[in-house]
C-alpha cells in the first residue's frame, strides 16, 4: 500500500497487476481464486473480452460529454434497464452510496411535491448498510462506520429487520421512505424473509410512504434474477444499483416507478459524471453477457453447489463454521467466537484462495457469477484444508 495514500483500507500484504476470468494475479505472479469478486463488483470475472471490447470501442469514440448533452450509452442503459425493472424512469450516478443519496433525496421531494411536509424520516433497518456518505451513513445501521463522524443528518429511524410488528409500529406519517436490502452484505449475509418484504410493501401502500429496494450488493444477478425484487415476488417504488452494474467500472443507478418518479424535476439533482459513456457502455455489454449466458440458470446451479459443500463444511468443522446463509451466490458463514475470521481468511489466501470477512466474524463469498463447478470444489477444498491445518 502506497504511503501516499490515506490508511482508510487494510489492504491484504499482496499487490494485484491482473486478471482473468475467476482468478487473479499479484506481482510475484502467483495466482488467487476469487470468491469475492471486487465484492461482489466483477459478476462476469476480470478481463472479460465483450466489456474490454465495449470499453476500448467507445472510449475511441467518446469519453464525456457531461450530462448538459444527450449520448447515447446513457440512453440505452436507462431503456435497458427500465424495460427490464418494469421501472419508469433511471438516474445514473458513480456508486452505490450516490444511488442511495439520490433515493434519499427523492423520497423527501416526492413529500414535498404532495404537500406531505411532515414526511421527512426515512426508515432503515437494524443491521443495514447503505454507504459512506453522510446521508447514506445515517441510514447505515453500524456504530463502528458511524464513530466519529457525528453530527450525522436528522431524519432517520430503524426498524429491526425481519420483524414486520415492529416495522407497522414505525411506519408513520412522518415516513417518507422505507429502505430495505432484500440481502444485507455487510451485516454477514442475511436474506430479508419474503413476509417481512411483503409487509413493508402493504405497510408503504396503506401509509402512503415509499419503499426502496437498495440492491447495490444483492443485485445484478447474484441472487439469480437480474433484481433481487424478482426473487421475491416484491416490487418497490425504487431500486438502487451499482457494483456489479458495469463489472467493474464506477456507475451507480436509481430506478424508480411512474410514481415516485415524478418527485424530480431539473435541477433537483445531478451528477457530473453518471452515466458517463464509457462505464454505460460496459454496462450494456454486462446485460448482453447475462442473456447469452443464461446468468440466471448458471446462478441457481452453482448456488445449490455452493450451499451444499458449505452445510458439509459446516457439519464437519461444526467447532468453527456455522450454518451458512444467503441467497445465490451471495453466501456468508459464521466462525465461532474462539475463531478469528480473519485469520481464516488469510489462512485460505496464502491457500490460494480469496474471501471476504463480514458482518464482524463471518466468511462472505461472492465470486463471479460465472464461476464453474470445478472452481467451486477447488474453493470447498482449500477451504476444508486451512481448517483441517494446526
Amino acid at each position: 500500500m502506497s504511503d501516499a495514500l490515506f490508511p482508510t483500507y487494510a489492504p491484504a500484504p499482496m499487490t494485484i497487476v491482473s486478471g482473468h476470468g475467476c482468478t487473479l494475479v499479484d506481482d510475484e505472479g502467483r495466482e488467487y481464486l476469487d470468491f469475492i469478486a471486487g465484492i461482489a463488483v466483477c459478476a462476469l470475472g476480470h478481463a472479460h473480452p465483450a466489456i474490454t471490447a465495449a470499453i476500448e470501442e467507445q472510449a475511441r469514440r467518446l469519453v464525456h460529454a457531461s450530462n448538459l448533452y444527450s449520448h447515447e450509452p446513457a440512453g440505452a442503459l436507462a431503456r435497458a434497464l427500465t424495460t427490464r425493472s418494469g421501472m419508469a424512469r433511471a438516474f445514473f450516478c458513480n456508486s452505490g452510496t450516490e444511488a442511495n443519496e439520490a433515493a434519499i433525496k427523492l423520497a423527501r421531494k416526492w413529500a414535498f411535491r404532495r404537500d406531505d411536509l411532515r414526511r421527512t424520516t426515512i426508515l432503515a433497518c437494524t443491521g443495514s448498510f447503505h454507504g459512506r456518505t453522510l446521508g447514506a451513513l445515517a441510514a447505515t445501521d453500524n456504530a463502528r462506520y458511524r464513530e466519529g463522524f457525528a453530527p450525522l443528518p436528522g431524519g432517520f429511524a430503524f426498524a429491526r429487520f425481519n420483524v414486520v410488528e415492529d416495522l407497522a409500529a414505525k411506519v408513520d406519517e412522518r415516513v417518507a421512505a422505507v429502505i430495505i436490502e432484500p440481502v444485507q452484505g455487510e451485516s454477514g449475509v442475511h436474506p430479508a424473509d419474503v413476509v417481512f418484504l411483503r409487509g413493508a410493501r402493504r405497510l408503504c401502500d396503506e401509509r402512503g410512504a415509499l419503499l426502496v429496494f437498495d440492491e447495490i450488493q444483492c443485485g445484478m444477478g447474484r441472487c439469480g434474477p437480474l433484481f433481487a425484487f424478482e426473487h421475491y415476488g416484491v416490487r418497490p417504488d425504487v431500486v438502487t444499483m451499482a457494483k456489479a452494474l458495469a463489472n467493474g467500472l464506477p456507475i451507480g443507478a436509481m430506478l424508480a416507478n411512474e410514481r415516485a418518479a415524478t418527485a424530480f424535476a431539473p435541477g433537483d439533482h445531478g451528477s457530473t459524471f453518471g452515466g458517463s459513456p464509457v462505464p454505460a457502455a460496459a454496462a450494456l455489454a454486462h446485460l448482453r453477457v447475462r442473456d447469452e449466458l443464461d446468468l440466471e440458470r448458471r446462478v441457481a446451479e452453482r448456488s445449490e453447489q455452493l450451499f451444499a459443500a458449505l452445510r458439509r463444511l459446516h457439519q464437519k468443522h461444526a467447532n468453527v463454521l456455522g450454518e451458512p446463509r444467503g441467497l445465490g451466490l451471495l453466501a456468508g458463514v459464521p466462525v465461532s467466537d474462539a475463531f478469528d475470521a480473519k485469520a481464516l481468511q488469510a489462512a485460505v489466501r496464502d491457500r490460494g484462495l480469496l474471501v471476504g470477512v463480514a458482518g464482524g466474524n463471518a466468511l462472505r463469498f461472492a465470486p463471479p457469477l460465472i464461476i464453474s463447478e470445478r472452481e467451486v470444489e477447488r474453493a470447498i477444498e482449500v477451504l476444508d484444508g486451512a481448517l483441517q491445518s494446526p
